[in-house]
Order: C-alpha cells, then sequence, then structure tokens
C-alpha cells in the first residue's frame, strides 16, 4: 500500500515537474519510481523521453529496449527503439526495430520512413524504394517521403521516376521540388500526376 502511494506520489511530481520544464528533476522521479516498480511501462516510456531530449541517447536505447521487453506487442516503442538508434547514427540497428514496430502496426507511416532511411543507409535502396511507396501511400502530402523516393529512384538510375516524384512534389510542396531538383541537378518535368510514381 505504502509503495503505491509513494510511486503515486512521484508520479505526480514528476508531471509537476515537467508543467514547469524542471526535466532532470522529473527524470529523478522516474528513477525512483523505477526502483518502485522497475518494469513499469509508463516510467520507462517516460525516462526514454527525456533521455533522448537530453540527447543522451545511449541511455535512452537501454531504457527502450526495457520497455519493448516488458511491452512487446507495443508497436510506438519499438519505433521509438528505431528512431532513437536513427538519432545515434545506429542506422543498421535501427532497421529490426522499425520492422517490428510494422509487424505490429502495419500503418505506422513513420516507421515506413525510419526503415527506408535505415535501409537507404545500408544501400538496400529496392528495399528502401519499397519502404518509402509504403510511406508516401500512408503520408501522401507529407513531403519527406517523395524527397527520399526521388533520391532512391536516383541513385537506382532511374531518372525518368525521380522526375516524376520531383513533378507530383512540385504540386504541393513547391520550394521542396525547388531543393531537389537544385541538391539531384534534376530537370524539371510537367503534368505527371503522383499515379505515375
Amino acid at each position: 500500500m505504502m509503495d503505491n502511494l509513494n510511486y503515486l506520489f512521484l508520479k505526480m511530481q514528476a508531471v509537476l515537474l515537467l508543467v514547469f520544464g524542471d526535466r532532470a528533476g522529473a527524470l529523478s522521479r522516474f528513477e525512483r519510481m523505477l526502483q518502485l516498480r522497475p518494469m513499469d511501462t509508463y516510467a520507462l516510456a517516460s525516462r526514454a523521453h527525456l533521455q533522448a531530449q537530453g540527447q543522451n541517447f545511449a541511455a535512452a536505447i537501454v531504457t527502450l529496449q526495457q520497455l519493448t521487453a516488458a511491452q512487446p506487442e507495443d508497436a510506438a516503442a519499438w519505433f521509438n527503439l528505431g528512431f532513437v538508434m536513427q538519432q545515434a547514427g545506429r542506422q543498421l540497428e535501427a532497421a529490426p526495430a522499425f520492422r517490428q514496430a510494422l509487424a505490429l502496426e502495419p500503418a505506422m507511416d513513420r516507421a515506413w520512413y525510419g526503415l527506408a532511411l535505415a535501409l537507404m543507409h545500408a544501400r538496400q535502396f529496392h528495399d528502401a524504394l519499397h519502404a518509402l511507396k509504403k510511406n508516401t501511400s500512408l503520408q501522401p502530402m507529407s513531403p519527406y517521403g517523395w524527397y527520399q523516393l526521388a533520391r532512391v529512384h536516383q541513385e537506382l538510375g532511374q531518372t525518368d521516376e525521380a522526375q516524376k516524384v520531383v513533378a507530383h512534389l512540385r504540386q504541393f510542396e513547391p520550394k521542396v521540388a525547388a531543393q531537389l531538383e537544385r541538391e539531384s541537378q534534376l530537370a524539371p518535368t510537367t503534368g505527371v500526376s503522383h499515379a505515375a510514381c
């Protein structure tokens, strides 16, 4: 009973400290909550979030690994693990975490995007192309997936396909399309719909 009250008191303190911007104080409360309940998913997720915000990626990865062990069916936890691994420059290790997130939640567009970045880093461009097509079908108005899709087409020597993506991107994000044209030196094309991508 006393442990439950202590846990709730620490949780309330952590939330209040976060409201007032004291991340270090909140982090210490989450640490103490985990002393009371070592596999508490709320405290683990909160600690990982604060560790990542503080650029302590190694610690955040360990915490997220604990979280995915405690809650293996949580797609968001797997995504966060992959995302933080990418932030830490551990691209190859991120891919399995994104794949696990997608096994649990196939429509998670951000996991498709993260997986695509990891695959691009590994120069697995055909697999990255598939992941980016899934991402852009799930998130058609976000320029990020389209931008990377054009880059992958270019890496694969598919200049015509890359130009089609740029033309599609120009319809709703002309600045991003212009940037892509400058960076990739793709000649602009006109009148191509995203259905051709």
